[in-house]
């Protein structure tokens, strides 16, 4: 089966696609991406590679932002060393107010992870 984005949308609750929404608007915020479907997550994916991924459930919405350092805050759930230059940070969102303006900076430097930040010739 070939997963889609209206596959994870479906039957979970408004508040939470209400949050996979506005996800959604910070990142096209941040310019153009392509989404990768998998069945365990929803990828956001820049012009070099994935940065992000969002996946609603029954409580909220969660994921990870590929960032250059770890995060410490109560919205992120897990870090994990990725390669020597990227950590997976996890997230787990409730309530629209958790998408605040430090949760679109991260959003913001996952992005240029995606168009190859991390890369030290790219810098």
């Amino acid at each position: 089966m070939e997963w889609t984005v209206e596959d994870h949308l479906a039957g979970k609750p408004e508040s939470s696609v209400a949050l996979y929404r506005e996800f959604v608007r910070l990142v096209e915020a941040c310019g153009p991406f392509s989404y990768a479907v998998s069945r365990t997550s929803i990828t956001f994916k820049g012009t070099r590679r994935g940065f992000a991924g969002a996946r609603p459930d029954a409580s909220g919405l969660r994921g990870y932002l590929d960032l250059q350092h770890p995060v410490e805050d109560p919205r992120i759930t897990n870090v994990s060393p990725y390669t020597k230059r990227l950590y997976v940070n996890h997230y787990r969102v409730r309530i629209l107010a958790d998408l605040d303006d430090t949760f679109a900076s991260w959003i913001r430097e996952a992005y240029g992870v995606g168009a190859g930040a991390h890369l030290p010739h790219l810098t």
